[in-house]
């Protein structure tokens, strides 16, 4: 796991809502693997919660390392 050293700010809409974000970027590389998808599915609905949040953007891309 790694992290961003700055943060990254921006404007977002929700339902007619206004918001601004001060936002941290998090890397975890780990197997493409059903087991690794469910976990963050469910990891993401648990910091959702706990974080009060409308939404938490996560993406996934291939990694291949050389």
């Amino acid at each position: 796991m790694s992290t961003e050293t700055r943060t990254i700010r921006g404007p977002w809409r929700h339902e007619g809502e206004s918001y601004r974000d001060d936002l941290v970027r998090v890397f975890v590389n780990v197997a493409d693997e059903p087991e690794h998808r469910r976990f963050f599915v469910e990891c993401k609905e648990r910091l959702k919660s706990r974080f009060q949040q409308i939404d938490i953007w996560m993406t996934t891309d291939p990694i291949e390392v050389l």
